[in-house]
């Protein structure tokens, strides 16, 4: 089975649902399965995470790291179409289509004896779980490696960097009057797209590092008002502050709490990612990645959030690399068939070279590859 074809039947399933990550978690087990490839499956919340593994038991090791879950869609979307290089669909870019690719090159590396090769599926990647997720699951049961690598999308690029996530409850109080007489009262919800236009502006706001120009903030939604013909006194909105590395979240609530008329609480915050760009592994998987490229690559900072957050906390480090596509989220979500190839080629080679650089293929070598 090659790329596109394994991509076009992960898209297939609407995996926004529970019953739809079951499903689909079913088939990649079957998959991989068929393929005598060793697999376990743990779960969390009723959703079920897979962990495979090619390779000696001990000796340098590799992760790779993808979801099943996707943001919601028309269900259209979820009918894989290919036009051209680009196959379009709900996840095709993030990030079942580098799930297909991680899937083929754990295939590839199944009889090769120079690297441990585990590749783990999580259900949740897209939820707003606050406290514990699949990935923190995942390194607790003990599915370790010297580097991992989650497969978000990156146009090919290894993001070395990732915002972190700050999802705030705004709440805006006003005047109610007659809806006949607005200038009696004082309308909230009008007063909240102020309130986040102010949010916009602050000092926090301006900020910028090396690898990003500004954080990202997002009017995800808003509620207010119970009556037409009345002005609303009270109104919601919800925002979603993507927060540089090295920027303090306590800060940033800070001051959007100084706002007059506004209450704000912190409904999820998931740290920044940072890696050194100058890492052994890093540097070896852009020399994988760079013949896909023409040029030699640094390394990148990706604007969404990561979970390989989960890795790095437990000392492993982790970068996000994954295919071209576009439009992730968004109504014509694709992904360039012809990078899916290229994708699987350089983990392959990427973790062949882990195994060469120790300098020996004994299964009982323990210490980490010095590339």
């Amino acid at each position: 089975m090659d790329e596109r074809r394994l991509a076009e039947k992960l898209i297939a399933y609407e995996s926004v649902n529970r019953d739809g990550i079951i499903a689909c978690a079913e088939f990649v087990r079957a998959w991989l399965e068929a393929r005598e490839i060793r697999i376990e499956q743990l779960e969390l919340r009723g959703l079920p995470i897979l962990i495979a593994e090619v390779g000696p038991r001990r000796g340098p090791s590799l992760l790779l790291h993808g979801h099943l879950d996707v943001v919601p869609a028309h269900p259209e979307q979820f009918k894989p179409r290919l036009e051209g290089d680009r196959l379009f669909g709900r996840g095709a870019y993030d990030m079942k289509g580098a799930l297909a690719a991680m899937m083929l090159a754990l295939q590839d590396l199944a009889d090769q004896e120079r690297v441990r090769v585990r590749l783990a599926v999580v259900p949740d990647e897209e939820s707003e779980e606050v406290d514990y997720r699949a990935t923190d699951l995942v390194v607790e049961s003990g599915c370790t490696a010297d580097f991992a690598i989650t497969g978000e999308p990156t146009q090919m690029l290894v993001g070395v960097a990732a915002k972190g996530v700050l999802m705030l409850r705004v709440e805006v109080s006003g005047r109610a009057a007659h809806g006949s007489t607005p200038w009696e009262g004082d309308n909230a919800i009008i007063k909240a797209l102020d309130v986040f236009r102010i949010i916009e502006s602050l000092p926090f706001s301006r900020e910028s590092s090396e690898l990003f120009d500004r954080p990202s903030i997002n009017l995800g939604r808003i509620v207010g008002g119970d009556a037409i013909n009345k002005v609303p006194d009270y109104c919601l909105i919800e925002v979603d502050v993507r927060y540089l590395p090295g920027q303090d979240p306590d800060r940033i609530l800070a001051e959007i709490a100084a706002i007059p008329d506004t209450s704000v609480a912190a409904t999820f915050i998931r740290e920044p990612v940072e890696i050194d760009p100058d890492l052994a592994y890093v540097r070896a998987l852009n020399a994988a990645a760079a013949p896909h490229h023409g040029a030699e690559l640094t390394g990148v900072g990706r604007d969404g959030a990561s979970d390989a957050v989960s890795f790095i906390r437990a000392g492993i480090p982790a970068v996000e690399f994954g295919p071209e596509g576009g439009g992730h989220h968004g109504p014509e979500e694709w992904v360039s068939v012809g990078s899916l190839r290229a994708y699987r080629n350089a983990l392959r080679e990427f973790a062949l070279g882990l195994g060469a650089a120790t300098g020996s293929t004994d299964p009982d070598a323990s210490s980490p590859p010095q590339l």
